[in-house]
């Protein structure tokens, strides 16, 4: 059994087919499950059994899964799936802006679903691992999901928290543009080399300050990046 078998999952969706089919997969996989058919059902028993990982689809009726994924972005951490289908490509782009880890296209293999949570779990780390990495000035908290400079709190969006944390423990390390997306964005964004770009311009914004005579995150041209700190 992996060490992620007693993790306790939230499934959420309004097809009760799916529920039991999730439900089986998961539980055959050995984790907990934790099912609902609504948002407002799935973000109740969330609150009162905090989940470490969460698989929503997106079309749920009253409050929607992308909500939903809002809403657990408010106070958690935890991974979080989420299910559409093919036509619910603007669904699945919020999602993913809100907070959401992953996604999983609608019909879905078992196999497939589950190394999608494992991965996710592995990412997210067992609780207690490594729980500050610091790197001069920067401290950066994986528990309480926070960074410090100097002593001062600086507000990173769960994008560039995953950026900085993968580059810090790989520090030194050359991180492709594909290794970098894969393990934040997902496989799927293996190519979205512009959108990395961005995200670690504004990354370097807030870690790196005026005058500094050297980037903390080194550009390898046209390979992908590295954590000099």
């Amino acid at each position: 059994m992996s060490t992620t078998a007693a993790a306790r999952i939230l499934v959420c969706d309004d097809d009760p087919q799916i529920v039991r089919a999730l439900r089986v997969i998961l539980r055959e996989a050995g984790y907990e499950v934790i099912a609902s058919e609504s948002g407002e059902e799935a973000l109740d028993r969330a609150a009162v059994r905090p989940p470490q990982a969460a698989i929503l689809d997106l079309m749920l009726p009253g409050i929607d899964g992308v909500e939903v994924c809002r809403r657990l972005r408010e106070w958690s951490d935890m991974p979080i799936l989420v299910l559409s289908a093919a036509d619910e490509e603007a669904e699945k782009v919020r999602a993913l802006g809100l907070g959401a880890d992953d996604y999983v296209v609608k019909p879905f293999a078992p196999g497939e679903l589950l190394a999608r949570v494992q991965a996710a779990l592995r990412r997210a780390g067992p609780a207690g691992e490594e729980p500050v990495l610091r790197a001069g000035e920067l401290a950066l908290d994986l528990a309480a999901h926070r960074l410090t400079v100097g002593g001062a709190e600086v507000h990173l969006t769960p994008i560039e928290f995953d950026l900085l944390r993968a580059l810090m423990r790989n520090r030194g390390r050359l991180l492709t543009h594909r290794k970098l997306l894969g393990e934040v964005w997902g496989p799927e964004y293996g190519d979205a080399t512009g959108l990395l770009r961005t995200h670690i311009a504004n990354l370097r914004a807030k870690i790196e300050g005026p005058g500094r005579a050297h980037s903390l995150i080194r550009t390898d041209s046209g390979i992908g990046y590295r954590f000099t700190g």
